[in-house]
């Protein structure tokens, strides 16, 4: 993990680098989960996603495709991708494209959406699709250009300054937006100067998490370099549905042990509570499973009043999670702890022992589908998973 190389080398329609995106399938967010037992927002996501593709008109047609196996629906993570919050993500979708330039695996994200109405929360609305298709006709080749003129980006490298910036790269990374935008600019130039003020404004007036999708991809290019060792009992994934909570270790290859969503402990926008809360959803857990997110909320100052955090409690929450890691990051450094590295390669062995549970710093979606962000907080995956893996290790190897 530490040593992955993620380097950002494309930007593509994901039906044209995805092989199983070639069919009429679409990608969500956690382990496998049956479609009747999804919560609103995720059903909602895919049934939006459907009418974008142009499969179905509306939500109840696309209810009808999906119940009788004519479109096919799949998790993210067992396609080399990942998604935020629903993780929905259809063929005629952009993506990035991340390599890992020491071990070769390719993994994907889909673009950020922004904020409002958007699949990534179940909405589904003229302004969710209008958005989808302005990613796709304008964004999604402005940014397949700009990489053809200033070539590949290296991830990491965009990762690591971004720590010592204030980000902790699961819910803040304007320093990483902000950054990558800067490396692609000198490729904008080109765009009629409409267009350039159209991309500068979204990528920045969407700072604080326009770099995220592509900050998972290159997550899963680095959990993907430590997957199928034997005997070993890291954690490779941690992926939520909003009705499960699945994890993936490296000695057990891509078999998931799954538990309960849990409820997030968090600070609500005006106007909500934890009545109006889904519970746990997203990929975006990737970023913890390689030392970042919550293992990192030392790093980021900003984010602390947003999830009801002191400093010292963060510094806390990040020494305490070398309770449960194998190494500190050689690469991704906490200047206010002494410029240590995060604690990274969560051990089932270790979170067994010691009853200590990894910390998630995580968005908060509201229950009911295109509502959006209701607050940010923090959440511990079920023990019940990390027992299920265990158990298997153990059955396989002792």
């Amino acid at each position: 993990m530490i040593e992955s190389e993620p380097i950002l080398v494309g930007v593509e329609k994901a039906s044209e680098v995805i092989p199983e995106m070639r069919k009429k399938v679409i990608f969500h967010a956690g382990p496998p989960i049956a479609w009747r037992q999804m919560c609103g927002p995720m059903k909602s996501g895919i049934t939006g996603a459907a009418v974008f593709e142009g499969w179905a008109k509306d939500a109840a047609e696309a209810d009808k495709l999906i119940r009788d196996g004519s479109i096919k629906l799949s998790p993210c993570h067992e396609h080399s991708c990942v998604g935020s919050m629903t993780g929905v993500t259809s063929p005629s979708m952009w993506v990035f494209v991340v390599q890992d330039k020491k071990y070769g695996s390719t993994t994907y994200s889909h673009l950020y959406e922004g904020r409002g109405a958007t699949l990534a929360f179940g909405g589904m609305t003229t302004e969710t699709l209008s958005r989808l298709r302005w990613l796709g006709e304008k964004l999604g080749p402005a940014l397949r250009d700009s990489l053809k003129t200033v070539g590949s980006i290296s991830v990491r490298n965009i990762i690591s300054e971004g720590l010592q910036m204030g980000d902790e790269c699961h819910n803040r990374n304007v320093a990483c937006s902000l950054t990558l935008f800067l490396r692609i600019s000198d490729g904008l130039h080109d765009l009629d100067r409409r267009l350039f003020t159209e991309v500068r404004e979204y990528v920045t007036g969407s700072r604080s998490n326009f770099f995220l999708t592509l900050g998972m991809a290159s997550c899963k290019s680095m959990s993907n370099a430590a997957s199928g060792i034997r005997l070993s009992t890291v954690v490779t994934v941690m992926s939520r549905n909003g009705v499960q909570f699945g994890i993936r270790v490296s000695g057990l290859g891509e078999k998931w042990f799954i538990g309960p969503a849990q409820k997030i402990r968090g600070l609500y926008f005006p106007g909500y509570t934890e009545a109006d809360a889904n519970l746990d959803m997203g990929d975006s857990a990737i970023t913890e499973t390689v030392g970042l997110g919550g293992f990192a909320m030392a790093a980021s100052p900003p984010m602390l009043q947003l999830v009801g955090l002191t400093p010292e409690d963060a510094a806390h929450l990040t020494v305490e999670m070398d309770e449960i890691t194998t190494k500190t990051h050689k690469y991704f450094t906490v200047a206010n702890l002494g410029f240590r590295g995060t604690p990274v390669g969560i051990d089932i062995r270790k979170v067994l022992k010691t009853g200590q549970l990894p910390v998630i710093n995580t968005g908060i979606s509201h229950k009911e589908p295109g509502i959006g962000q209701i607050g940010a907080g923090l959440v511990n995956p079920p023990m019940e998973a990390f027992k299920a893996a265990f158990g298997e290790f153990s059955d396989r190897y002792l």
